[in-house]
């Protein structure tokens, strides 16, 4: 894990997807991409996993959907719901793109993704950002989210610790500071 690689805020996200879909100046709209990269930040995947994925992979498991992969990193298998409106955006996505059910829904390398992603975040004046940004921001909203749980994200992501987890969101650092800044009191 990079340990420079920040989690990403949610203007940046959007301001960083909308921007890859949209093209700038040297830069043409690359909707693969960004779909990749939202599928990173709902899904919590490493964008290696991220593009392995084919439709016939998220199997319909009565009133939801399920994804069931083996991460490339660690080897560990995974199972876990795919929300519906993210199921229901890759298989839009899918059928714009004319992508089969068997087909890779992203017949591209990661280093591709880190390309266009370097493109787009220089253009912003964006520092400290990868692929692996969009995974952080995943691990960080579902923490916030979830009443600052942190083994509910360690098991999302299969971390062996909570402290793995912590360092991973940058817990510590934000822990440290807020208290801090609770303590301090002026007479």
């Amino acid at each position: 894990m990079n340990k420079k690689t920040k989690a990403l805020t949610e203007g940046q996200y959007k301001e960083i997807v909308q921007t890859m879909k949209q093209g700038f100046c040297g830069c043409r709209p690359n909707e693969r991409i960004a779909t990749a990269l939202v599928l990173e930040a709902n899904l919590g995947l490493r964008i290696s996993d991220i593009l392995k994925l084919r439709p016939c992979d998220i199997v319909r498991d009565g009133d939801r959907y399920r994804l069931e992969i083996v991460e490339q990193k660690t080897g560990k298998r995974r199972i876990f719901t795919v929300p519906l409106v993210i199921q229901q955006y890759i298989e839009n996505y899918c059928l714009r793109s004319g992508i089969r059910h068997t087909d890779l829904i992203f017949p591209i390398t990661e280093r591709a993704v880190q390309k266009q992603l370097a493109m787009v975040c220089d253009h912003l004046g964006y520092d400290g950002i990868s692929t692996h940004s969009f995974r952080k921001w995943y691990a960080t909203e579902i923490y916030k989210a979830n009443g600052f749980d942190i083994a509910l994200v360690q098991r999302l992501l299969q971390h062996s610790s909570a402290s793995t987890t912590q360092r991973y969101i940058g817990i510590e650092p934000q822990r440290i500071e807020q208290a801090i800044a609770n303590h301090a009191q002026l007479i």
